[in-house]
């Protein structure tokens, strides 16, 4: 089985959405898989134009030349794309949503009406992979991600695809901030994001109590509120202080 991520958080390897990342791909890995982590940021990936080139005049190809071509065969050639990124404004990460664009070229552009009564596009004679996310936010709550969820489970139908797997991590903040205190739930939460990369490897999915305890709060909403704007009101202060200086 072979697991690709695209990483589209603009921190790259600084970025939460990459610990998280992390730790799926450490047990995807000991379960057998052969993974790749691509981080977006590192890739010229250039606007899709509209122009329809890669549906009725170089069919499956995208006439833009940057480093996108690559990674259609990155994702071509996987089991699973997993697409991580962090939640900006309610939604995906812009540079996500530029990679999701320029995908269109895997899309048979043929339409057809699908068993629920809503038109479709034609599934491709071309294996598509499976889809996973993985996502992150400041947010505590996990409810913030709902437009992700929606977003993700509409791609999987138009890309005739199949969503095997979700990662939402709200209170992700947490996850990079070294305190005594905080450590051992942050370490908890690696070893159970381990052990679902090895369920999904082993059973084609996460179990019923993996995902439960996947979406368990890592620390009660007002203590992490609370933190959050003590954290900004500090920051605004050190802003305040070097402005009278």
């Amino acid at each position: 089985m072979k697991i690709t991520v695209f990483n589209g958080s603009p921190k790259g390897k600084r970025s939460n959405t990459h610990i998280v990342v992390q730790s799926f791909l450490e047990g995807a890995a000991a379960a057998g898989a052969e993974v790749e982590n691509v981080f977006l940021s590192k890739h010229e990936i250039k606007h899709c134009r509209g122009c329809l080139h890669c549906w009725i005049k170089t069919p499956g190809k995208c006439i833009i030349k940057d480093d996108m071509a690559g990674l259609i065969e990155k994702f071509l050639a996987s089991d699973i794309a997993c697409l991580a990124t962090p939640l900006y404004i309610d939604n995906i990460s812009g540079m996500t949503k530029v990679f999701l664009d320029r995908l269109c070229a895997v899309v048979d552009p043929h339409f057809v009406m699908g068993a629920d009564g809503e038109t479709q596009h034609v599934k491709n004679p071309r294996r598509m992979p499976e889809i996973m996310v993985i996502s992150t936010c400041g947010y505590p709550e996990r409810s913030q991600f709902q437009v992700l969820e929606l977003l993700f489970r509409r791609t999987e139908r138009n890309m005739n695809s199949r969503l095997v797997a979700e990662i939402y991590r709200s209170q992700g903040n947490l996850l990079g901030i070294e305190n005594e205190m905080l450590a051992p739930v942050v370490d908890a939460y690696k070893k159970l994001v381990v052990k679902a990369g090895r369920e999904l490897v082993e059973n084609g999915g996460f179990t019923d109590e993996t995902i439960a305890a996947l979406d368990k709060d890592l620390v009660p909403r007002d203590m992490y509120n609370d933190g959050a704007n003590r954290y900004w009101d500090s920051q605004l202060a050190k802003l305040k202080k070097k402005e009278n200086t």
